[in-house]
């Protein structure tokens, strides 16, 4: 067995094998060391830093460079010390370690009586080989000639075994990748039908959703048809007027006032005991047929004057809907039309005024647009006296919200005082008619200090439908023209103008459509146009502010 000595050297990053056979091993600086390290850290050491000696086949240290202040496996470093195989003898100053290993290593505990006759000489001469040849790499060498001789000592039947193992392990992992692939594929296919199963439940379950919410929808209208009057009633009766009128008939010529004749006035004086002859056919003479029997500006006879009474209702800013012949009904009067006709007279407004629920003062109406062609009147009262009480009815501009069948809601004064007194208890609305009575106007005056002025509110449906005209059956008479006719989205669709008490399902309302036309003439803006405005100018405002505020700072 050849001897010698392995030594693995660290200078910093580099590091290097080396072998070395000789009796004495010098390791330092000079050319005269057999491992010679170069470092410039310590300059001063030069020389021989370490001299190993072989003797009775353990290298022993014979003499070391005490200034260097070497360690021996992390202690200080001893003379004689014996090296044994994995011993490290370092310099921690200039980061240099050497490490030693022997061609062969016994156990001195353990022993065994097998040789290995290969395994040891293959080493040994890799490293001898790696110590005459100092440019190649010693570790490769070392590795590649380790693993050719352990090949070689390596049976057939161990490799044969060893491939079988390789083999069987190969084929086990690609029969539980294909057998995990198949049951993937297995799984997928059943998370698709899955899926499948529950797109169709869910599409189940959208339509059942759907068909509820248009059981629930239906019900939703349902009832709101059913409470929609009630609604309607407490949000929007207290914008629906009373509107009350007088007016006389006076002369065109000369504008005074046109009378009843007196009968008074033409009696046969008493002290005249003759009557006045007849004629032979029983009809009074000239002079009696020279007494005056139409309407007179002469005498004390009773003038002639009307009173009216209608409904109206409020769409904002004072603005007032009602119908034509509500305020000016001497139009559709036929005998008044024959009295004015005969006597060359003319109609005369005296009084035009709209009595509001729970507002005890009237407000004084003025007439500001004619409808022609349709029965529309549009009047306005001072927007200034107009309280925040009273609402503002919404106008229905969609074509589309009105259709036969559909539920309508109507609300005014139908019968005038008539009505109001039917809702007061018997024995206070004898009371009351039996003091006022006599005047319509006293009698009306007295309920709306009393606040006992309420629309009557009636639901019914659209039976008939064209361009110019509403039919539907929700039940009104005569005071109830102007009247607002609401539909199922809670919006004004029309103006009631005609009451048929001989049908009920034959009321007409005009379409709001020509109400809106009659507004936009006399300047009328809707909520949503008056909100728009004031958002435009409360723009206008703070770009003039912030103009104004930069110019003031430049």
């Amino acid at each position: 067995m050849a001897t010698g000595i392995i030594i693995h050297v660290s200078v910093g990053a580099e590091k290097r094998t080396e072998f070395f056979s000789e009796q004495n091993v010098r390791i330092g600086s000079t050319d005269t060391s057999d491992l010679q390290i170069h470092n410039d850290k310590i300059a001063a050491a030069q020389g021989v830093w370490l001299d190993l000696e072989f003797e009775d086949g353990i290298y022993r240290v014979l003499h070391f460079d005490k200034s260097l202040e070497l360690l021996h496996n992390g202690k200080p470093l001893k003379r004689f010390v014996a090296i044994e195989d994995g011993d490290v003898i370092e310099i921690p100053q200039i980061g240099v370690s050497f490490s030693f290993f022997s061609l062969e290593s016994k156990s001195s505990l353990i022993t065994t009586n097998r040789e290995l006759p290969h395994i040891a000489p293959f080493i040994e001469t890799a490293a001898m080989e790696s110590g005459f040849s100092p440019k190649r790499d010693d570790a490769k060498v070392f590795l590649r000639e380790f693993a050719r001789e352990l090949s070689r000592e390596i049976s057939w039947a161990t490799k044969l075994v060893v491939l079988v193992i390789v083999v069987g392990s190969i084929a086990g992992i690609f029969y539980l990748g294909f057998a995990f692939n198949k049951e993937l594929q297995k799984n997928r296919q059943l998370a698709e039908r899955q899926n499948e199963i529950v797109g169709k439940l869910q599409e189940r379950i959208a339509q059942t959703n759907d068909q509820i919410g248009e059981i629930d929808k239906t019900n939703k209208d349902i009832i709101k048809s059913v409470s929609n009057a009630q609604n309607l009633r407490v949000e929007y009766g207290n914008g629906v007027c009373l509107i009350f009128g007088v007016y006389d008939l006076v002369d065109r010529r000369n504008g005074k006032m046109l009378r009843y004749p007196d009968p008074q006035d033409f009696q046969p004086s008493p002290y005249e005991s003759e009557q006045l002859p007849e004629t032979g056919s029983g009809e009074p003479t000239a002079a009696a047929a020279s007494v005056p029997m139409g309407l007179t500006t002469e005498g004390g006879g009773s003038p002639v004057e009307y009173d009216f009474i209608g409904t109206g209702f409020h769409v904002g800013s004072g603005y007032i809907v009602t119908n034509r012949h509500v305020v000016q009904p001497w139009e559709e009067e036929e005998l008044v039309k024959q009295m004015m006709r005969q006597s060359n007279g003319r109609a005369r407004l005296k009084r035009l005024v709209i009595y509001f629920p729970n507002f005890p003062q009237p407000f004084p109406l003025k007439v500001r647009q004619l409808g022609s062609g349709v029965d529309l009147a549009i009047g306005s009262v001072d927007a200034n006296l107009v309280s925040p009480d009273i609402p503002v009815l919404p106008l229905e501009v969609d074509s589309e919200a009105v259709s036969v069948g559909k539920t309508v809601v109507t609300m005014g004064y139908p019968n005038g005082p008539d009505r109001l007194l039917a809702m007061v208890e018997d024995n206070e609305a004898k009371s009351i008619n039996a003091r006022f009575g006599g005047s319509r106007q006293a009698l009306i005056s007295f309920l709306a200090q009393s606040r006992k002025i309420v629309p009557l509110t009636t639901q019914g449906a659209i039976t008939d439908l064209d361009v110019k005209r509403i039919v539907h059956d929700a039940k009104t008479a005569e005071g109830g023209s102007g009247a607002p006719l609401f539909g199922q989205t809670g919006k004004v669709i029309g103006v009631n103008f005609g009451v048929f008490t001989d049908n009920n399902a034959a009321n007409m309302a005009l379409p709001i459509r020509f109400a809106l036309d009659l507004l936009k003439r006399v300047g009328w803006k809707s909520p949503e146009e008056i909100k728009n405005e004031a958002a435009a100018q409360n723009q206008t405002a703070s770009a003039n502010t912030n103009t104004a505020a930069q110019t003031k700072a430049q």
